[in-house]
């Protein structure tokens, strides 16, 4: 399917004027999981979006403790909402009201959070208030997604900023910004890779990436790529990607797009990484993870609605 470019405004229109914003509560075998389901007031059923947030701490609404206040991901529940579309965004485990569903960061892997999606999606295939189920994913949630999108039967699915290549590849050119330590980190990545944990002391610096309790979950991560999960889509997908992402770029996006040829690709203008416009300077585009007020781009709600319909 083509490419396309968006820039410029796209104006919504409100096809409800009430709607309902409820709570969604998963029940799992280790714990409940805690969401927010916005839906339009109708006697019909509607589409809905699975959304599934990005790495770290990052609860529902976008937002977390250490440094996003961000909205997006309520803004964009909202903007949807707007095209008569629901959206189910949750809290993962371990975050926000989710926490006590993690009972250790030791005993949690990377397919847990698939394991997860998949149940919401099967709750909400099974409600009839939806007519059909998408499932969206942001960031590490777009992998997540694109998972849990092989195991359900859902209608499409929708990365937003999504890496195209290994996290080990992406890891070892961030961090290849402190050459001194290199040669160190990328031992350490290649023990993970091989699916050991590491042996001996570990730099204090290194303890955030590298700590002994987040070892399980590396490895588990470490040995999935995007391109090869995404290629197993045999349904509609759509790629989106900003150009002043300054965490994730452009050319994760054409790989992912190399890997899934039919699915559409829509790179918006000086969108960042959280949706919203942003200069390509890194700490101006910072500054923008501290501004909830800030509106998200238009192009990006009417492009999954265009996928939508």
């Amino acid at each position: 399917m083509k490419k396309v470019i968006l820039s410029g405004a796209f104006m919504l229109f409100s096809l409800f004027a009430v709607a309902q914003e409820t709570p969604f509560t998963l029940h799992t075998p280790t714990g409940d999981l805690f969401g927010t389901l916005t839906i339009p007031e109708t006697h019909h059923p509607v589409p809905v979006v699975l959304l599934i947030a990005g790495s770290g701490p990052t609860d529902r609404d976008g937002n977390n403790t250490i440094n996003l206040k961000t909205n997006s991901y309520k803004q964009l529940a909202d903007s949807l909402l707007k095209s008569n579309i629901a959206v189910l965004r949750y809290d993962k485990r371990g975050i926000a009201a989710s926490h006590a569903a993690y009972k250790s960061e030791a005993d949690v892997v990377f397919t847990d959070y698939v394991k997860d999606a998949v149940l919401f999606a099967k709750t909400l295939k099974a409600d009839k208030r939806f007519s059909k189920v998408y499932i969206a994913g942001h960031s590490e949630g777009s992998l997540i997604g694109m998972m849990a999108a092989e195991e359900v039967p859902v209608a499409g699915f929708i990365s937003i900023a999504g890496a195209g290549e290994p996290a080990g590849k992406t890891l070892r050119r961030q961090l290849a910004r402190v050459p001194a330590m290199a040669p160190t980190i990328n031992k350490m990545l290649d023990t993970l890779e091989s699916g050991h944990t590491l042996k001996g002391p570990i730099d204090p610096n290194l303890m955030a990436l590298f700590r002994p309790s987040i070892q399980p979950y590396m490895i588990s991560w470490l040995k999935l790529d995007p391109t090869q999960e995404i290629a197993k889509l045999h349904i509609p997908v759509l790629i989106i990607q900003g150009t002043t992402d300054i965490q994730v770029s452009k050319e994760d996006a054409d790989w992912l797009k190399a890997a899934s040829p039919k699915a559409t690709l829509v790179i918006i203008d000086g969108m960042s990484h959280i949706f919203k416009t942003a200069p390509a300077d890194i700490q101006a585009n910072y500054a923008t993870y501290q501004k909830p007020e800030l509106p998200i781009r238009t192009e990006l709600v009417q492009a999954i609605r265009k996928f939508m319909r």
